[in-house]
């Protein structure tokens, strides 16, 4: 998993039948296409999402367009008609897996009584899922210091989430100037899925099941770190529920 630091832009927008809408000053109008899809249109979208989820999924969200183009077997002209740009892309892409995650959670809060089993089944669904490879940075906390902080000199960094001391607003700022990048309140989907899983987590740890020191981004993180990329199916099947056995026996609370 390689999470980026990007700066995604909200002036683009794509719709759900592929046409790509820009705000006011976007330099394109206000809509750039409007009508449906043909058929060949819409399925040249559907292998540009679907190139773009494996590429992104193996490589990060820093791969090129021309490895999402290639992955897709059309021409990189193709990806950019459908997504004027790289940020157009990642952040669909981003948006279907956050909601795919959020549902999960629902799905295991809604139809587990008991807080262990409604955490460990959400984890094990999305891991399974291979949602984790495509997280987008603002559902993660995850910082590397810098070697005076007991961190690892060199290392790249993301952002992480803060909470604003005037507003109580939880922002991404880069971990380098302290700068706000993305508010995860203008996010409804990062938002979404950072309130559900917050309830699982706090139902886990009200029971005294899940450790004290535990927060939502730790158990977004394992997700993130439970979905490995490897060539073959069933080898990435079983390393995958491996790892999260293992990263489960880490969560849990333990009888002094």
């Amino acid at each position: 998993m390689h999470v980026q630091d990007s700066h995604w832009s909200s002036a683009s927008t794509v719709t759900p039948g592929g046409a790509v809408s820009t705000a006011p000053g976007g330099g394109r109008g206000e809509t750039a296409r409007s009508a449906p899809l043909r058929v060949d249109a819409q399925r040249n979208l559907e292998h540009v999402l679907r190139a773009a989820r494996e590429v992104f999924g193996e490589l990060g969200y820093g791969a090129p367009m021309e490895d999402v183009a290639r992955r897709a077997r059309v021409g990189v002209g193709t990806v950019y008609r459908r997504f004027p740009s790289k940020d157009v892309l990642v952040r669909r892409i981003a948006e279907e897996e956050t909601a795919r995650l959020t549902d999960q959670a629902r799905a295991a809060l809604g139809q587990e009584d008991e807080p262990w089993s409604a955490l460990s089944r959400f984890l094990r669904t999305s891991v399974a899922s291979g949602a984790g490879r495509l997280l987008p940075p603002q559902v993660l906390r995850v910082g590397v210091s810098d070697e005076g902080d007991g961190g690892v000199a060199g290392e790249p960094r993301v952002p992480q989430q803060r909470i604003q001391p005037a507003s109580g607003e939880l922002r991404l700022v880069s971990t380098e100037t302290g700068a706000p990048v993305v508010s995860v309140e203008d996010d409804a989907g990062a938002a979404a899925l950072l309130e559900v899983v917050g309830r699982l987590v706090e139902r886990a740890r009200t029971a005294g099941e899940l450790r004290p020191d535990v927060s939502v981004s730790d158990v977004l993180l394992v997700i993130a770190t439970a979905a490995p990329s490897l060539p073959d199916a069933a080898q990435q099947a079983a390393a995958s529920a491996r790892l999260l056995d293992i990263l489960l026996e880490g969560l849990r609370s333990r009888p002094a």
